[in-house]
């Protein structure tokens, strides 16, 4: 497998040695052809001692608090150390929930007093119910807390993940383009939506064009379309059996939204299915299970009073950036041409609409960066229908787009500066201006969106654009042909970074390498 730990680890190298010196497991890759529902190989789980078989992850990381997760292979109590020193000297303990099946034995823990700005050491292990020195084998991460004051900053986006029968290749070593994002030491990771496939069923093999053959590691539970609660939480689970993805995650924060593809392909809510393979037809019904799945498997802090409740958030990083997660999927109206005068839900609805622009108002960061599932001015389409914002029209704002005029203009109104916005969803990756100068709708500010992807995924586009808020795309890398494996390296991530001293913010468009394929420096005003 590919040694996740390398050149330029800094100070984040004591992971790898960490882990081995703890005896932590590294989960096993199954041969193609061979799915076990519960993937356990022989020798996995050690009698009497909890084990850790999928990683642990960060997320929603704040000055002084962070959400651990992670998922023992039986009924047992989580325990979690946190340290500022790699040695864990003077770690505090921190106990976690009982992890039960009703929660697929995850689990997630908020530490909280932490120092700002540092780096932090944790180790998750898990205690039996019975007796509880019979304690697992820890497994260690590492994320850094945001600033209170000016310090610079670096964070990767991308998006869509393991989609169109693109899984995970034993032949090239698993996911490499989380091997090349590792390397960078973000300080986060904005993960865009379309965090799993659960419609995209893989095969064994898959024979390309010029005669090459793609293989997959497959399981059970992504051999069909995910309709129950278990086979969503297999979406996750086969995800993580990646040593790139859990490398990734164990020294990555991430800042989590979702998209469609976490339930099921361009869903809407209200939606009746016409695709034979679910037996399942209610998107409603299916989306509370991807929903339940979700939240247990991705390192989310609550929004609400029900321990899920809503996606999209504030993330504040010192007083150079807020992050403010959208869930474009939640509220939206029923897909259509999109050409209503007035649409009833638009695609955030109401509330959130109305609570992004007063929070871009509140803000006194120096960069509002909207890290959005879908794009503005990209025409998505759904058959005849439309997918994202983007009507194909050109003309004045109708359907979606009027929601996001409104919104464009009392950011413009409220006199909001800095505002950047970054996005996935289309396969492919892309540099786009909208300027009032070119556009039919006029009253905004200029304003930059950046889009990547995908993540393991078939590679697409470019899209066209729709004229209406006056796109001008500045650069795009796509395939010459549409689902395009990730062996033609059409693979996409973002990287920003933001200069204390300077307040530039730099944003980078990268392949799967990790070379730059086109980079701009944007001043603040």
């Amino acid at each position: 497998m590919t040694t996740p730990l390398g050149p330029g680890l800094g100070r984040r190298g004591f992971l790898r040695a960490s882990a081995a010196a703890a005896g932590a497991l590294t989960v096993p890759a199954l041969l193609p052809g061979r799915p076990s529902p519960a993937y356990a190989a022989p020798g996995l789980v050690r009698a009497g001692r909890p084990m850790v078989p999928y990683g642990v992850q960060a997320g929603d990381v704040t000055a002084d608090s962070a959400i651990v997760w992670a998922r023992a292979d039986r009924p047992s109590r989580m325990l979690v150390e946190v340290s500022r020193d790699p040695s864990f000297r003077g770690a505090e303990l921190r106990y976690g929930p009982v992890v039960t099946p009703g929660s697929d034995l995850t689990a997630k823990v908020r530490l909280r007093k932490l120092t700002p700005g540092r780096e932090h050491y944790y180790r998750v292990s898990f205690a039996d119910l019975s007796d509880a020195s019979l304690r697992g084998e820890p497994t260690v991460g590492s994320f850094r807390t945001a600033p209170t004051a000016a310090q610079d900053l670096r964070f990767l986006w991308s998006g869509d993940m393991v989609g169109q029968g693109w899984g995970i290749n034993p032949d090239l070593d698993g996911m490499q383009l989380f091997e090349s994002m590792r390397r960078l030491q973000p300080d986060f990771f904005i993960h865009s939506g379309d965090t799993v496939y659960a419609d995209g069923p893989l095969q064994e093999s898959v024979v390309l064009p010029d005669g090459r053959v793609w293989r997959n590691v497959l399981i059970e539970e992504k051999l069909k379309v995910a309709e129950t609660l278990d086979e969503y939480r297999g979406q996750y689970r086969y995800n993580l059996m990646d040593e790139n993805v859990r490398a990734f995650f164990a020294e990555v924060p991430q800042v989590n939204s979702w998209d469609d593809h976490e339930v099921t392909n361009n869903w809407y809510p209200g939606e009746t299915l016409t695709d034979r393979r679910y037996t399942e037809r209610s998107v409603d019904v299916l989306k509370e299970r991807a929903r339940q799945a979700w939240f247990e498997w991705v390192p989310i802090s609550p929004q609400g009073p029900d321990g899920m409740g809503r996606v999209y958030r504030k993330q504040w990083f010192g007083e150079l950036l807020d992050v403010f997660v959208l869930d474009m999927r939640t509220y939206r109206d029923v897909n259509t041409p999109g050409l209503e005068p007035r649409p009833e839900h638009g695609i955030l609805g109401k509330q959130q609409a109305r609570w992004l622009e007063r929070e871009l108002a509140r803000s006194t960061a120096t960069w509002k960066v909207v890290a959005s599932d879908m794009p503005i001015g990209i025409i998505v389409p759904d058959g005849r229908d439309i997918e994202a914002i983007a009507n194909r029209d050109g003309g004045v704002p109708l359907g979606r787009e009027v929601e996001i005029a409104q919104l464009l203009s009392g950011i413009k109104r409220r006199g909001v500066k800095n505002v950047v916005w970054v996005t996935a969803d289309v396969h492919y990756t892309a540099a786009n201006h909208y300027d009032p100068a070119r556009a039919v709708f006029k009253d905004f500010d200029p304003f930059w969106e950046f889009v990547s992807g995908p993540l393991n995924a078939g590679a697409f586009g470019p899209n066209a654009m729709d004229a209406t808020f006056g796109p001008k795309v500045e650069f795009y890398s796509a395939p010459p042909v549409a689902n395009a494996s990730p062996l033609e390296g059409y693979q996409f991530f973002g990287q920003v970074d933001i200069d204390a001293d300077s307040r530039v913010l730099s944003v980078a468009l990268k392949d799967l390498t990790g070379a730059t394929l086109w980079s701009t420096d944007l001043q603040p005003r």
